[in-house]
């Protein structure tokens, strides 16, 4: 690892800083409930009320902006996401009030967060403080992070958690391969001279990883995914890592005397943690099915599990069914968009709009008329420059054996092709969320390659490498500042609009 362990952390805090400045600006702009923070943020505040959710009238939007949000209902919601991103929306709603600036608050804090945790992820497998930081970066003038940091929704929340997990699993290569070490030195051998070595039941780490994955699960069930996909990673890692030290064949015992114990600390304790997500349902009464265990005191869920938790056994039947049956194939969107689409930005998502604003009306000083709108678009340099750093990284990972980059390229398929199997129901472009913070992962070690080390052969190499890494950079902060009245509500004329919408498919 670099050296610069201090000034690590105080560039860290910069880029976060950063981040969360551009962000708060104007935050509970539009003051409505925009898109599915119908749902979200008024979810939210009954978890606040009640530790359940509850049905809300059909003029309930209205009146909560009218600053009169307790209306709820006394029936319960049939909710079809667990609570954990609903919970951290309702702090900042415990905090700031039920308004657009409480509801949206949470959103901002994680969003910033899931920054500073992408730095330290890509500063330690790049061992450079610098493309950690560039990756920071990138992120920060991200069109469809910045937008996802300023709407309640769940997503970023479940982005954050991911790529927490994922940073843990990191650490957890490192001191794992240390502990090899040290019961090296500790032997006086050169290697493990074809023993197995230390079994390190202990893997603090790994264990953390297992509550990230919990919380992610925790927030939308898409997590499951990446936990599998990084489970047998991580897995692969260890088996490599004995090999290394010289356990020769018996490396291979790993799969079983690692892999038992990881799969109870990814697995087993994810599972603890989701279900204590569930917390505020469990120890109330009112929430939907809560009564099932006790009304099916026969059956078998109910006498193994017990009533509450047969109860939610019986509640994610439910949800599932929801998520795979016939009623939500059935289902159209206007801005629907097929995964096929979504690392090259075919169809991104329309947030709010407000259309026809004519001149002279809300500032439009015409002749054209005006319009105010907040697209969730990705920042379309970064996001193609990405298409090839990934196809980069993936050469690297199999054809170089460079592990470093097996963890975008995970990172990026493990949260992108399992929704290949749900197009027949309306998937949207805001679900890459959680792809983008590993596509930059890649982009930012590409461009460390491209730069060079830092005693290179050829000196002007590294000149040349490093415009063109600044190049870069700059077109991405000028592509995300021509962007930027669309991600943020802003007047404009139409003209004005519609020359940042590139494509018809934007439209």
């Amino acid at each position: 690892m670099p050296s610069d362990a201090l000034l690590s952390w105080v560039l860290t805090v910069a880029v976060t800083a950063l981040a969360f400045a551009i962000r708060l600006v104007h935050l509970g702009r539009p003051s409505r409930l925009v898109f599915d923070e119908t749902y979200y943020a008024k979810d939210a505040y009954s978890l606040l009320k009640y530790g359940y959710e509850r049905n809300w009238p059909q003029d309930a939007n209205a009146s909560i902006v009218a600053g009169h949000p307790d209306v709820m209902l006394k029936t319960a919601e049939f909710v079809v996401h667990p609570p954990v991103g609903k919970w951290l929306i309702a702090s900042g709603e415990a905090i700031f009030g039920m308004n657009s600036f409480g509801w949206r608050f949470a959103s901002l804090v994680f969003g910033c967060l899931l920054i500073a945790v992408l730095i330290r992820l890509v500063r330690r497998i790049s061992r450079n403080t610098v493309i950690g930081c560039l990756a920071g970066v990138l992120l920060t003038f991200d069109g469809l992070h910045f937008v996802m940091s300023r709407t309640a929704l769940l997503d970023i929340f479940l982005a954050f958690f991911l790529v927490a997990a994922v940073a843990c699993l990191a650490v957890d290569r490192d001191w794992f391969r240390d502990r090899l070490a040290r019961a090296i030195e500790r032997s006086g051998g050169a290697d493990l001279a074809r023993r197995f070595g230390p079994a390190q039941l202990w893997r603090p780490w790994r264990l953390a990883a297992g509550v990230c994955f919990g919380l992610a699960l925790g927030t939308k069930w898409n997590a499951l995914y990446v936990l599998a996909a990084f489970a047998l990673l991580t897995l692969a890692w260890d088996v490599g890592a004995r090999r290394l030290a010289g356990a020769g064949p018996r490396a291979w015992w790993a799969v079983l005397r690692d892999g038992v114990p990881a799969f109870v600390y990814l697995v087993v304790v994810s599972v603890v943690v989701y279900v204590a997500t569930w917390t505020g349902w469990l120890t109330t009464s009112g929430g939907y099915d809560r009564d099932w265990g006790a009304q099916n005191p026969q059956a078998t869920t109910t006498r193994l599990l017990g009533a509450p938790l047969a109860s939610l056994l019986h509640f994610t039947k439910d949800i599932y069914a929801f998520h795979t049956g016939s009623y939500i194939d059935s289902q159209t969107h206007t801005y629907a968009a097929n995964p096929w689409g979504w690392l090259i930005l075919a169809r991104p998502i329309g947030i709010d709009a407000v259309n026809g604003i004519k001149p002279g009306t809300d500032g439009c000083l015409g002749p054209d008329n005006c319009l105010r709108v907040i697209s969730g678009i990705g920042t379309p340099a970064l996001w193609w420059g990405a298409v090839f750093a990934l196809i980069a990284a993936a050469i690297l990972w199999i054809g170089g054996r460079d592990w470093r980059f097996g963890i975008p390229v995970v990172g990026v398929l493990s949260a992108w092709l399992p929704w290949f199997q749900y197009t027949a129901r309306p998937l949207f472009f805001f679900y890459a969320i959680a792809i983008i913070p590993f596509s930059v992962a890649a982009v930012a070690m590409a461009l460390g390659l491209l730069v060079g080390p830092a005693r290179p052969a050829d000196p002007r190499r590294r000149l040349w490498g490093g415009v063109a890494a600044g190049v870069f950079v700059a077109l991405v902060l000028a592509n995300f500042a021509y962007l930027y009245p669309i991600l943020t509500d802003q007047l404009l004329p139409y003209p004005s609009w519609l020359s940042r919408m590139w494509f018809r498919s934007w439209i």
